[in-house]
């Protein structure tokens, strides 16, 4: 008589929403009060997984924005300039304390506002944000050690930071932590489909009793943005985004005293050379692929795999998408969740239409999306070839282009044969091919048998069309200093 075979299959954990608060209406938050829009107008953000209404939020115009600067301006030379550094540090502090033990209300509003996954929102995104509060609140007294060779460093001024919506929290704190621990204070725009989790910041730097005016977040769409970069008073801008608005911004600022660091698009390789232990590197595909439904500038979205493993590896990879579960992101139990916003999903779609129809193969998870949100299932395809949109646009979603190389050097020059360079992975048990692939990537960061490791003492950033600056460690603190 045969044994039963177990139900392996995983119940439901759904995580409660009542540590979260949200409003049926949300202002602007400048001069450390909260304040309608100029002319009220107002826009509706709404939860991707349900497409239910969230909030309504402040529409900022260019009067607005002026207003912003303004009091960016005044906390400047009224307040922030004039603390001591290690006061300057006690408020970052504050901010960094107040994530952690507000965590769980940051990652369930994260979830609900941008559809990722609550286990990625839970062990990544707030701890990594608090993080960087906790790192740069260390420098604030510390400067002149950062910046060796100086007699003293000088905060910039206003800064102007705009964030996207793959990770609104976390990209937020790379621009603000910075900012205050040198001394600067900042206008921040979240990008118009996740705005709360900046509005629940913005909350935090008033509980913590930040000087008005230090820090300021407005809400709107791309016209907001671009009255940022416009206004003549801001003196830096940081940028996280796509490589087309990046330009435009670069474009704008030309001929201006702005400070410029820009963070953009990416289409990375992922490396795997024959002798890398593959079900290890199966899991780091995963992790650089599908991690936030593939919303991420960095993904490994390439896979460039030595001919001689890459069957053995395609089937890994078959088997193993279909163990990747999909549905509702407050599930604690879920990989896949929901695409952020329908423009999003229907970009994805397009061109992965295009890659079946350019001839490739296409392989998908087997997942039947509920009636409403926004879905899509973990994908990849076979057979692609260097000129196929599928392998040369980003496609900020769930979709990997598998192609094959026989040398080291075909390798590289496949990797480099893109105007991206943000970053790169390499699998190998060998240290020197490893080492020997890595100084030839052009690529800000090079990951060697891991993916998708972040630290807030290690800069990021890209080069080519994937931007200039840095963001995180020493390199990122000097772009918010005038040495």
């Amino acid at each position: 008589m045969r044994a039963a075979v177990p139900d392996l299959r995983y119940a439901p954990a759904p995580e409660s929403t009542a540590p979260v608060t949200i409003r049926d209406s949300y202002g602007l938050f400048i001069g450390g009060e909260w304040v309608a829009s100029a002319n009220a107008a107002t826009f509706v953000t709404q939860n991707p997984a349900t497409e239910e209404k969230l909030a309504e939020v402040a529409y900022a115009e260019a009067a607005d924005v002026d207003r912003a600067v303004r009091s960016a301006r005044r906390g400047y030379e009224k307040y922030w300039r004039k603390l001591r550094p290690s006061e300057r540090a006690k408020y970052v502090y504050r901010i960094a304390r107040a994530l952690t033990e507000r965590s769980r209300e940051f990652a369930v509003l994260e979830t609900m506002d941008g559809g990722k996954p609550i286990r990625e929102a839970r062990d990544f995104d707030v701890p990594q944000a608090s993080a960087h509060f906790f790192y740069h609140a260390g420098w604030a007294d510390k400067l002149a050690w950062a910046i060796p060779g100086t007699e003293r460093a000088r905060p910039l001024g206003v800064v102007g930071a705009i964030v996207p919506w793959n990770f609104p929290l976390l990209i937020a704190t790379w621009k603000i932590a910075p900012a205050l621990a040198c001394g600067n204070t900042i206008v921040l725009k979240p990008a118009e489909t996740t705005p709360l989790t900046a509005l629940l910041l913005a909350q935090v730097c008033l509980e913590a009793e930040l000087p008005p005016g230090v820090v300021n977040v407005i809400t709107g769409d791309g016209r907001t943005g671009a009255a940022l970069v416009e206004h003549p008073d801001v003196d830096k801008l940081s940028f996280t985004g796509s490589t087309e608005v990046g330009k435009a911004i670069r474009r704008a600022t030309a001929g201006t005293s702005k400070r410029l660091s820009l963070e953009l698009g990416g289409k990375s390789a992922f490396i795997v050379y024959d002798d890398a232990p593959l079900d290890q590197t199966i899991e780091g595909i995963v992790s650089g692929i599908y991690f936030n439904q593939g919303h991420v500038c960095c993904a490994g979205s390439r896979l460039l795999v030595q001919e001689n493993v890459a069957a053995d590896l395609i089937e890994r990879l078959r088997a193993r998408i279909a163990t990747l579960r999909h549905g509702d992101p407050l599930d604690k139990n879920t990989d896949i969740g929901a695409i952020n916003s329908k423009a999003q999903r229907d970009k994805i779609v397009e061109l992965v239409q295009s890659g079946v129809e350019e001839g490739a193969v296409l392989v998908q998870a087997d997942f039947m999306p509920p009636e409403r949100g926004y879905w899509y299932p973990a994908s990849f395809f076979t057979r692609v070839q260097p000129t196929y949109r599928i392998a040369r646009e980003e496609i900020f979603g769930p979709v990997l282009s598998v192609m094959t190389f026989r040398t080291p050097d075909e390798a590289i020059e496949r990797a480099n044969n893109l105007p991206y360079g943000l970053s790169a992975g390499v699998w190998t048990s060998s240290g020197a091919l490893g080492m020997y692939t890595a100084q030839r990537l052009q690529a800000g960061v090079v990951w060697c048998n891991t993916f998708n490791q972040f630290d807030p003492s290690s800069p990021f950033g890209g080069y080519k069309e994937s931007g200039f600056g840095r963001e995180g460690g020493l390199a990122g603190l000097r772009a918010y200093l005038e040495t």
